[in-house]
């Protein structure tokens, strides 16, 4: 498969208001962040909140410009593209889904009036007709169509979302949280949806979340971010036993599982600020297995041919790896 999109060394820096009357500080919210989607297929991206997952999703549909770094689109970098480029080339081929829908939708708009949008921005002809294909798609009955989005559920709402990304045929999809504002019993429903849509239409999807364990079930690929930074890569296919890298296992650790069971592995301390990251590796203040040297430079990017990448000087390459020290008395 082909890079359909290209992230090399991005960053995305804030600048706040800092201490006192005239402080500034910088909020390091991306870091250095390399990473393809290949064509056809669903890179997840998974890990705590405030680790960076939602701009780099915003990084991806064009909404947040990085501070350095390049993103290319087929080849041609996103940034060097005038404003008009960018929305008839990029923003026609690159659709998104928000978390929450009762916010991403207009609320004064009809169903077919919102999934209509896109096709009146960019000018496209038998609208009626598109919208009808895609509510057929997407599973809403004709009957939901004048309604507005307050007279639907909420999976029905999330549907008109997904109807409305889809409108202009795009090559990737980027789902930032697309379930965490549902009730548990249309989650799944939802998440069918789009792994139905996924395979059918040959899209490449970017799904974003919190939860590892869905993150693993929707994905080729899985992403593990901490603290702005991408930790590491791997295969989602058996990635409980190829992962390497001591946060990768956490997140496994702390999802509940009905058929197996997991050592638990608590986190020590507390994740720093984004405003001033520890030196070296990121995780270092909070890993029971860091020494002196994490703190001394980031670590090198170690791959191994079973396509796991990580940044780690002390992985976890074998079950022993996972025990922690007993604490001190």
């Amino acid at each position: 498969m082909s890079d359909l999109m290209t992230l090399n060394g991005v960053s995305v820096v804030h600048r706040i208001r800092g201490r006192g009357l005239f402080g500034r500080a910088s909020v390091h919210a991306l870091t250095e962040a390399t990473l393809s989607i290949r064509a056809g297929e669903t890179v997840g991206v998974v890990g705590e909140s405030g680790c960076g997952k939602t701009t780099l999703a915003r990084v991806l549909v064009g909404l947040q410009r990085p501070t350095a770094g390049e993103v290319a689109f087929e080849g041609t970098s996103l940034w060097s593209m005038s404003a008009r480029e960018r929305r008839l080339m990029f923003g026609a081929r690159v659709g998104t889904v928000f978390q929450d829908p009762s916010t991403a939708l207009n609320r004064r708009l009809s169903v077919q009036r919102i999934i209509a949008d896109p096709l009146v921005v960019h000018q496209r002809r038998g609208r009626a007709r598109r919208v009808r294909d895609l509510m057929d798609l997407v599973g809403l009955p004709s009957a939901v169509a004048d309604a507005v989005p307050a007279q639907l559920s909420g999976g029905q709402r999330q549907r008109v979302a997904i109807a409305r990304a889809l409108a202009l045929e795009p090559s990737l999809l980027v789902a930032d949280e697309p379930t965490s504002a549902l009730d548990v019993s249309v989650r799944a429903q939802i998440l069918n949806l789009l792994d139905v849509l996924q395979a059918e239409l040959g899209l490449a999807m970017v799904f974003v979340s919190h939860d590892i364990q869905t993150v693993r079930r929707m994905s080729d690929r899985i992403v593990t971010m901490y603290l702005g930074r991408i930790a590491e890569e791997a295969p989602a296919t058996g990635v409980e036993e190829v992962a390497r890298h001591p946060y990768t296992h956490a997140l496994f650790s702390a999802t509940p599982r009905l058929l197996t069971t997991a050592r638990p592995i608590p986190l020590r301390g507390r994740v720093p600020s984004a405003t001033n990251p520890p030196s070296g590796c990121n995780f270092r203040t909070r890993c029971w297995r860091a020494g002196p040297e994490c703190a001394q430079a980031l670590p090198p990017l170690s791959t191994e041919p079973s396509g796991v990448a990580y940044r780690c000087l002390h992985p976890i390459l074998e079950p022993g790896d996972l025990e922690q020290p007993a604490p001190a008395t």
